[in-house]
């Protein structure tokens, strides 16, 4: 087998979104706008309940896929459609918004700590204006692996035996966070007809020869496996991959299609009230 190399090195850097809350951006920069089918990556979290205490009030989606996984502390959240909720410490929501979702996201800290990801992912054009999903699942329904020093969380996809919990049916996403004892190493047959990254937020570790340091994304080159070092403090990582749709992508802010004409549509129907088209239940436990 043949060991992925990085294509490319991202460090984060931090911009202000929703209400004035700072976050950690390595997907959707003038370095990496995308990579198919990621549209964004952004890590979120502080100590100081002051930076957070705004959220994200109701904005709009139309287009793709929302992941968020909260390590720290809970997102309060609520839609057009009447769906609340509370993600809690360890737990994951993917929200397709699809034909249009308008929603608000208000993170709390829990102990002094708030922190987590928010992914987005791609719609296939024939998928774009569907009607939206929910799938959100807490920390204890999320199957864990502990082994030779390394502790994964299987979020979606496969490690070994074990399958995650949330399906994501367009594009087969891979999502794993994995924690690393000092000296410990992980590995994981992944080939190349996915478009895969790896994010350190805890520690340091060695990919392909290379020291990935805290904040930085490393998007992963040819290959079939990948194979991973923690640094001497150790390390936490998110590893994500996803199948590339291979289609146009045209975004402005929060409305991803495939063409000009259709991000007008969006809006167009988002300032005359018919964004939100259809109601959609909330899955998971």
């Amino acid at each position: 087998m043949s060991t992925r190399s990085i294509r490319q090195l991202v460090p984060a850097f931090e911009v202000t979104e929703g209400a004035g809350v700072t976050v950690h951006r390595s997907i959707g920069t003038p370095a990496l706008k995308n990579l198919d089918p990621f549209l964004m990556l952004d890590h979120f979290g502080s100590d100081d309940p002051d930076e957070y205490i705004a959220g994200f009030p109701e904005h709009p989606h139309r287009g793709f896929i929302t992941f968020t996984y909260m390590l720290d502390g809970h997102m309060e959240h609520r839609d057009s459609m009447g769906n609340r909720g509370d993600l809690k410490a360890g737990g994951a929501q993917w929200m397709k918004a699809a034909s249009g979702v308008i929603h608000s996201e208000m993170p709390q800290q829990t102990d002094g700590l708030m922190r987590g990801f928010q992914l987005w992912i791609n719609l296939p054009a024939r998928d774009k204006l569907s009607e939206p999903a929910y799938q959100e699942f807490s920390a204890a329904a999320i199957p864990e692996v502990a082994r030779d020093g390394a502790r994964v969380r299987v979020l979606a996809g496969e490690f070994g035996d074990t399958r995650g919990v949330i399906d994501d049916p367009a594009t087969d996403v891979l999502y794993l966070d994995v924690a690393l004892a000092a000296g410990a190493s992980f590995s994981l047959p992944l080939d190349d007809t996915r478009n895969g990254f790896v994010y350190v937020f805890e520690g340091s570790a060695r990919l392909g020869g290379e020291t990935l340091a805290r904040h930085t994304l490393a998007v992963l080159g040819k290959g079939d496996q990948v194979e991973i070092e923690a640094g001497e403090a150790g390390s936490r990582f998110i590893l994500v991959a996803g199948r590339p749709l291979g289609e146009p992508v045209v975004q402005y802010g929060p409305f991803v299609m495939n063409t000009r004409e259709e991000i007008e549509q969006a809006f167009a129907d988002y300032r005359d009230g018919r964004l939100v088209r259809a109601g959609a239940a909330m899955s998971g436990h």
